[in-house]
Protein backbone atom coordinates (compact mmCIF):
# COMPACT_ATOMS: atom_id res chain seq x y z
CA UNK A 1 0.00 0.00 0.00
CA UNK A 2 1.26 3.46 -0.87
CA UNK A 3 1.33 6.55 1.32
CA UNK A 4 -1.39 9.15 1.93
CA UNK A 5 -0.13 12.61 1.04
CA UNK A 6 -1.17 16.18 0.21
CA UNK A 7 1.40 16.53 -2.55
CA UNK A 8 -0.56 18.92 -4.77
CA UNK A 9 -1.19 21.78 -2.31
CA UNK A 10 -0.19 25.25 -3.52
CA UNK A 11 0.29 27.78 -0.71
CA UNK A 12 1.23 31.44 -0.34
CA UNK A 13 4.14 32.61 1.80
CA UNK A 14 1.68 33.61 4.51
CA UNK A 15 0.12 30.15 4.58
CA UNK A 16 -3.04 30.46 2.49
CA UNK A 17 -4.31 27.98 -0.10
CA UNK A 18 -7.07 30.39 -1.16
CA UNK A 19 -7.55 34.11 -0.69
CA UNK A 20 -10.58 35.83 0.86
CA UNK A 21 -13.88 34.62 -0.64
CA UNK A 22 -12.13 32.03 -2.85
CA UNK A 23 -9.84 34.60 -4.51
CA UNK A 24 -6.15 34.61 -5.38
CA UNK A 25 -6.03 31.44 -7.47
CA UNK A 26 -4.51 33.32 -10.40
CA UNK A 27 -1.56 34.23 -8.17
CA UNK A 28 -1.31 30.84 -6.46
CA UNK A 29 -1.36 28.83 -9.68
CA UNK A 30 0.64 31.18 -11.87
CA UNK A 31 3.60 28.78 -11.75
CA UNK A 32 1.52 26.25 -13.72
CA UNK A 33 2.05 28.45 -16.79
CA UNK A 34 5.48 29.98 -16.19
CA UNK A 35 7.70 27.27 -17.66
CA UNK A 36 8.73 25.64 -20.91
CA UNK A 37 7.76 22.00 -20.28
CA UNK A 38 4.21 20.97 -21.13
CA UNK A 39 2.32 18.59 -18.84
CA UNK A 40 -0.95 17.39 -20.44
CA UNK A 41 -4.00 17.07 -18.22
CA UNK A 42 -6.92 14.66 -18.47
CA UNK A 43 -9.52 17.33 -17.75
CA UNK A 44 -11.35 18.93 -20.69
CA UNK A 45 -11.61 22.10 -18.58
CA UNK A 46 -7.96 22.35 -17.52
CA UNK A 47 -5.43 23.26 -20.22
CA UNK A 48 -1.97 21.66 -20.23
CA UNK A 49 0.44 22.97 -17.62
CA UNK A 50 3.62 24.69 -18.74
CA UNK A 51 6.10 24.41 -15.88
CA UNK A 52 9.84 24.47 -15.36
CA UNK A 53 11.89 21.34 -15.99
CA UNK A 54 12.39 20.81 -12.25
CA UNK A 55 8.66 21.07 -11.52
CA UNK A 56 7.82 18.85 -14.48
CA UNK A 57 10.12 16.08 -13.27
CA UNK A 58 8.50 16.15 -9.82
CA UNK A 59 4.94 16.31 -11.19
CA UNK A 60 5.47 13.42 -13.58
CA UNK A 61 6.99 11.26 -10.87
CA UNK A 62 4.29 12.00 -8.31
CA UNK A 63 1.41 11.73 -10.77
CA UNK A 64 2.82 8.40 -11.90
CA UNK A 65 2.85 7.20 -8.29
CA UNK A 66 -0.74 8.34 -7.59
CA UNK A 67 -3.52 5.79 -7.76
CA UNK A 68 -6.49 7.79 -6.44
CA UNK A 69 -7.49 11.17 -5.02
CA UNK A 70 -9.65 12.24 -2.09
CA UNK A 71 -11.42 15.60 -2.33
CA UNK A 72 -14.31 17.28 -0.56
CA UNK A 73 -17.61 18.20 -2.10
CA UNK A 74 -16.73 21.91 -1.95
CA UNK A 75 -13.72 21.48 -4.24
CA UNK A 76 -15.69 19.15 -6.52
CA UNK A 77 -18.40 21.81 -6.92
CA UNK A 78 -15.95 24.73 -7.14
CA UNK A 79 -14.17 23.12 -10.11
CA UNK A 80 -17.41 21.87 -11.72
CA UNK A 81 -15.97 18.36 -11.40
CA UNK A 82 -13.03 19.39 -13.59
CA UNK A 83 -15.29 18.91 -16.61
CA UNK A 84 -15.77 15.23 -15.84
CA UNK A 85 -12.22 13.99 -15.16
CA UNK A 86 -9.55 15.16 -12.73
CA UNK A 87 -6.43 16.60 -14.43
CA UNK A 88 -4.29 13.82 -12.86
CA UNK A 89 -6.29 11.16 -14.75
CA UNK A 90 -7.11 8.98 -11.74
CA UNK A 91 -10.35 8.10 -9.98
CA UNK A 92 -11.38 10.80 -7.52
CA UNK A 93 -13.13 9.89 -4.27
CA UNK A 94 -15.46 12.71 -3.20
CA UNK A 95 -16.39 12.96 0.48
CA UNK A 96 -19.90 14.39 0.70
CA UNK A 97 -23.06 14.37 2.77
CA UNK A 98 -25.14 13.72 -0.36
CA UNK A 99 -24.08 12.53 -3.81
CA UNK A 100 -24.86 14.85 -6.75
CA UNK A 101 -28.18 14.19 -8.44
CA UNK A 102 -26.50 14.12 -11.86
CA UNK A 103 -24.24 11.21 -10.78
CA UNK A 104 -26.48 8.39 -9.57
CA UNK A 105 -23.70 5.79 -9.94
CA UNK A 106 -19.98 5.68 -9.24
CA UNK A 107 -17.71 5.25 -12.26
CA UNK A 108 -14.02 5.35 -13.18
CA UNK A 109 -14.03 9.16 -12.82
CA UNK A 110 -15.75 9.78 -9.49
CA UNK A 111 -16.69 7.71 -6.44
CA UNK A 112 -18.83 9.30 -3.73
CA UNK A 113 -18.45 8.42 -0.04
CA UNK A 114 -20.73 9.65 2.74
CA UNK A 115 -19.21 7.76 5.68
CA UNK A 116 -16.50 10.18 6.81
CA UNK A 117 -12.81 10.75 6.08
CA UNK A 118 -11.71 7.28 7.22
CA UNK A 119 -14.13 5.64 4.77
CA UNK A 120 -13.08 7.99 1.96
CA UNK A 121 -9.36 7.25 2.44
CA UNK A 122 -10.02 3.51 2.74
CA UNK A 123 -11.97 3.53 -0.51
CA UNK A 124 -9.22 5.51 -2.22
CA UNK A 125 -6.62 3.04 -0.98
CA UNK A 126 -8.64 0.17 -2.44
CA UNK A 127 -8.69 1.97 -5.79
CA UNK A 128 -5.01 2.96 -5.62
CA UNK A 129 -3.68 -0.53 -4.82
CA UNK A 130 0.08 -0.19 -4.29
CA UNK A 131 0.12 3.46 -5.39
CA UNK A 132 -0.28 6.62 -3.32
CA UNK A 133 -3.48 8.37 -2.31
CA UNK A 134 -3.41 12.16 -2.68
CA UNK A 135 -5.69 14.24 -0.47
CA UNK A 136 -6.63 17.51 -2.17
CA UNK A 137 -8.05 20.49 -0.29
CA UNK A 138 -7.46 22.07 3.09
CA UNK A 139 -10.45 20.59 4.88
CA UNK A 140 -9.66 17.07 3.69
CA UNK A 141 -5.99 17.49 4.67
CA UNK A 142 -6.97 18.72 8.14
CA UNK A 143 -9.39 15.84 8.69
CA UNK A 144 -6.78 13.30 7.55
CA UNK A 145 -4.14 14.78 9.84
CA UNK A 146 -6.49 14.78 12.82
CA UNK A 147 -7.47 11.17 12.11
CA UNK A 148 -3.84 10.04 11.90
CA UNK A 149 -4.22 9.03 8.25
CA UNK A 150 -1.68 11.39 6.67
CA UNK A 151 1.86 10.13 5.98
CA UNK A 152 3.32 13.11 4.13
CA UNK A 153 2.57 16.77 3.47
CA UNK A 154 3.55 18.30 0.16
CA UNK A 155 3.54 22.05 -0.37
CA UNK A 156 4.06 24.06 -3.54
CA UNK A 157 5.17 27.32 -1.92
CA UNK A 158 4.72 30.37 -4.16
CA UNK A 159 6.21 33.86 -3.64
CA UNK A 160 3.00 35.76 -2.98
CA UNK A 161 1.30 37.10 0.16
CA UNK A 162 -2.50 36.92 0.11
CA UNK A 163 -3.13 38.53 3.50
CA UNK A 164 -6.11 36.34 4.37
CA UNK A 165 -8.30 33.49 3.23
CA UNK A 166 -8.17 29.75 3.83
CA UNK A 167 -5.16 28.11 5.45
CA UNK A 168 -4.12 24.54 4.69
CA UNK A 169 -4.85 23.27 8.20
CA UNK A 170 -7.49 25.81 9.25
CA UNK A 171 -9.20 24.80 12.50
CA UNK A 172 -6.80 21.96 13.28
CA UNK A 173 -7.89 20.44 16.57
CA UNK A 174 -4.79 18.34 17.22
CA UNK A 175 -2.07 21.02 17.14
CA UNK A 176 0.81 21.15 17.60
CA UNK A 177 1.90 18.58 15.02
CA UNK A 178 5.55 17.80 14.30
CA UNK A 179 6.84 17.05 10.80
CA UNK A 180 10.12 15.36 9.84
CA UNK A 181 12.30 16.45 6.97
CA UNK A 182 12.14 17.97 4.53
CA UNK A 183 12.32 14.74 2.59
CA UNK A 184 12.41 16.71 -0.68
CA UNK A 185 13.05 20.30 -1.77
CA UNK A 186 12.68 21.13 -5.47
CA UNK A 187 13.15 24.66 -6.77
CA UNK A 188 10.95 25.35 -9.78
CA UNK A 189 10.13 28.54 -11.66
CA UNK A 190 7.96 30.64 -9.35
CA UNK A 191 7.50 27.80 -6.86
CA UNK A 192 9.43 25.77 -4.29
CA UNK A 193 8.19 22.23 -3.75
CA UNK A 194 8.52 20.97 -0.17
CA UNK A 195 7.78 17.49 1.19
CA UNK A 196 7.62 16.60 4.90
CA UNK A 197 6.81 13.35 6.69
CA UNK A 198 4.20 13.53 9.41
CA UNK A 199 5.83 12.84 12.76
CA UNK A 200 4.47 9.75 14.50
Amino acid sequence: MGKVTTSVTTMSLDGYIAGPEESGFDLLFRWYGDGDVEIPTASPDVPPFRVSAASAELIRREWGNTGALVVGRHLYDLTHAWGGRHPMDVTTVVLTHRRPEDRPEDDENFVFVTGGIEAAVARAQELAGEKDVVVNGGQMARQCLEAGLLDEVGIALVPVVLGGGTRLFDGLGSAPVRFDGPVAVVEGEGVTHLRYRVGK
